[in-house]
Order: C-alpha cells, then structure tokens, then sequence
C-alpha cells in the first residue's frame, strides 16, 4: 500500500488527454478538462475529502445545477423558476442570492458592515469545495470537509474556524427558511459540534493581554502625530480601534467640562444600543490640535495629513561622501536610473486616503513597534487592541466590573470579563497571610 504523504498531491496536466489529474494513493484520476474551474473545484473537494479527511465516506455528486437564472434573479428569481435545473438548485445558485440578501442585511448607513465581508470569506471554502454540488445533497460529512480545508489549508485558529463554520449554517438556515433546500438538510448540519479545544489539529491563538504602558511610552515617540494621537486616546477611553478612526469634530460635544464623544457607528448600533465615551482632560489635550478650524464632518485623524507630515519632517539625505569626480553624463544617466525606478514604485490610481481605518492603524503602530526596536527601545510587538484591555484592566482595578462594563460600552457584564484581567493583589496579599 503506497506510504501517505504529509503534502497534498499536485494538480497536474494529463497531456495525451489535455485532462487534470491528479495521483492520490496510487490511483490515477481524472478531473476534467486542465485548467477549467469545474476541474479545480473537482481536485479541491478530492483533497478535501480523500487526503484531508480519508476516513470519511460522503456519497458522490449529481449533475450541477444551472446558476444563470439565479444570479440574474436573485432569491425570488431561484424560487419562480419551474426548469428542471432549478429545481435542485446548486450551491453557487443559492449563495448568489443569499449574498444579495446579505448585502443589505448586514450594511450601516448603506454600506457593508465587517460581518458581511466575514460571510463571504466563510462561505468562499464551501464555493471552491461544492460550489456545484446540489445544495440539497450538502451534508454533515461535507461541512466537515470544509471544516477540514480551513484549517489545514487556509490555516485558520480554532476559534474562527467554529465561527466561519456558525457562518455557513446560518446560509443553509436563510435557505431553509426561503424553502430553497429541506430542512432535513440544516438539521444535519447542526449536528457537527464545534472544535474543542486541546481535541483538534487546528491551532489556538494566544489569548490577548493588555499592553505594558512601558510599551506604548516607548513606541509613541516613533508613530506620526495623528497616531500618536490616536494611541493615547485609545488607552485613555478604551474605544475600540474602528471607533477612534471615525472620530469627527461634529462627533465630540465639548459643550461641557468633560468632552462626550458619540460614534456615528459602533459594534452594538444595530441593537439599538447607545455609545458615549466621555473623554477626560488628558484625552481632549491629545485631540485639541486636530479639532481647531476642522470642517465638522471631516476625519480627525487622516492618513493625507499624515503622509504630508512625514515628508515635511523627513531627515537629509545623509549618503557617505563620493571621493571621485562626477561627470555631467554620470549625473544624467543616475538621475534617469532614479526616475524609471521612481515611476516603477509608483501604482497609478493609489492614493492616500482620507481616513484611517482598523487595518491602516493597525499596520502605522506595528512600524512604530519596529522602529522602536531599531532604536535599541525594549519594546515588544504590540496592536491597538490591547489597548482596549488595558484600559479595561486599568478600570477595574480601581473602581470595579461594573465601571469597566459602562467604560467599554459592553451589554453585559459577561464580555467585559474577557477584556478586563482579573486584579490579583487581594488573592496575593491574602496568600501572604493565610497560604
């Protein structure tokens, strides 16, 4: 019996017959026309069920369904039809509508929300794996197979495997309830339990844990002014990240003593639930300079504004001193080097936006990080988020769970256990006295 190999076979070319082909286990087989998606689809659900998870045993698959009529029409479009086709409606056919439904779902202001970009990178697997499969066929030995690819291939942690799997129920649950698919067919998906921990081959993520202020202290003085900015607001409130990008002077009522800052949008909007972080001295002394002769609507905080920033305070050209002489022809021929390589690096069409949002932060302090580093700083790599726990930690030290709940704006006081670490100083002084 051929020896299993740690690495998933090659896609290959069958040249005699212009096939794909691929060799699992000894076994020539066949996929379809070289380079067509039907035969990529065919070897990514091959892989997935034969080399991936070889122990399970899932029926073979009916003609595809048709998909045109469907992604013309949309969910009432998939339900008029009386073709034969669609009368077993693929996969393809049913997520075509249901991401439309998503679209408008899962949308703020009439944009969409990050759920709806996390559905359609849940359901992408499910598409490349049994895009063509009849939906009504989808089982729970599939789903696992699925499961399977995001983990082995798409190396996901455990936790956002469970939650991208939660994701692709809750699709065949919009198609139960549009009476596209049996409902036979959810209840068998809703038999696959989630991945425990410690009990599966996908990885853990380390829990995060709030950021030394060492850390931020030494970091600050390597980020632009509007990230700077940005860092200590965020470690004095305890807003989430996509909260502090958004921040517009009309947001900020500084009518008052303390200054109340309302975000336009927020993770618990939809729940009908209202968010006000006050904002204490040292906080309106860090947004100050970006709120003077501000158009109201406009970002505080731009990466525009920034990048100018950066050029207007970047250091001389310091190169070592050339000690022979430099002819005209030199010269001219260097400046042209300069310039193609210049016009090279240059990606038409890529411009600086005029706010920041999660990534872009995120991505601004982690080259602060390095630079720190490169500075001889002992600093160690660190994410807006963190911010968020230690000021949560921080509050409810001083004043207890319930201020840590209503300073992160949290519904419960359950979520605000898992940004706030526990204050161990009474178990210790308690151990020094009874232990």
């Amino acid at each position: 019996m051929p020896r299993r190999s740690a690495k998933p076979p090659s896609y290959r070319l069958h040249k005699p017959s212009g096939q794909a082909r691929v060799i699992l286990a000894g076994e020539h087989i066949y996929l379809g026309k070289y380079g067509t998606p039907e035969s990529k689809e065919a070897y990514a659900r091959l892989i997935a069920e034969r080399f991936l998870a070889p122990n399970a045993t899932i029926p073979p698959d009916t003609p595809d369904a048709d998909i045109a009529a469907a992604r013309a029409s949309g969910v009432s479009g998939v339900m008029r039809q009386s073709s034969a086709t669609l009368q077993r409606p693929s996969v393809n056919a049913l997520m075509v509508a249901y991401l439309d439904f998503a679209e408008r779902y899962y949308s703020a202001d009439g944009e969409p929300t990050q759920e709806f970009r996390d559905v359609k990178a849940s359901l992408k697997p499910l598409r490349e794996l049994y895009g063509r499969t009849p939906a009504a066929e989808f089982g729970p030995k599939r789903l696992k197979a699925v499961r399977e690819h995001m983990i082995s291939v798409q190396d996901i942690s455990r936790k956002i495997v469970n939650n991208r799997i939660n994701r692709v129920r809750r699709f065949f649950k919009w198609a139960v309830s549009e009476e596209l698919v049996p409902s036979s067919v959810l209840h068998g998906l809703q038999s696959v339990d989630g991945l425990k921990c410690g009990r599966t081959a996908a990885r853990e993520n380390e829990p995060v844990r709030p950021v030394p202020d060492a850390h931020v202290e030494a970091t600050l003085p390597h980020l632009g002014p509007q990230v700077a900015a940005m860092v200590k607001v965020q470690r004095l409130t305890g807003i989430r990240p996509g909260e502090v990008v958004q921040m517009t002077p009309s947001d900020v009522d500084r009518t008052e003593e303390v200054w109340v800052y309302r975000p336009q949008k927020h993770k618990n909007k939809w729940r009908g639930q209202d968010r006000t972080v006050p904002l204490g001295p040292q906080a309106q002394a860090a947004l100050a300079p970006f709120l003077d002769g501000r158009p109201d609507d406009k970002p505080l905080f731009s990466p525009k504004e920034a990048e100018e920033w950066r050029y207007a305070h970047r250091p001389p050209y310091s190169g070592r001193e050339r000690t022979t002489m430099k002819y005209a022809s030199e010269t001219t021929r260097l400046a042209e080097q300069k310039a193609a390589r210049r016009k090279a690096k240059r990606k038409p069409g890529r411009k600086c936006r005029d706010q920041y949002d999660r990534d872009s932060y995120r991505r601004a302090v982690k080259r602060g990080v390095e630079k720190a580093k490169k500075a001889g700083a002992d600093v160690e790599p660190w994410t807006p988020s963190q911010l968020r726990h230690a000021k949560a930690t921080e509050v409810r030290r001083i004043a207890g769970l319930e201020a840590a709940q209503a300073a992160l704006g949290h519904k419960n006081a359950d979520v605000t256990q898992i940004y706030a670490e526990r204050n161990l100083s009474a178990a210790v002084e308690l151990a020094k006295a009874t232990g």
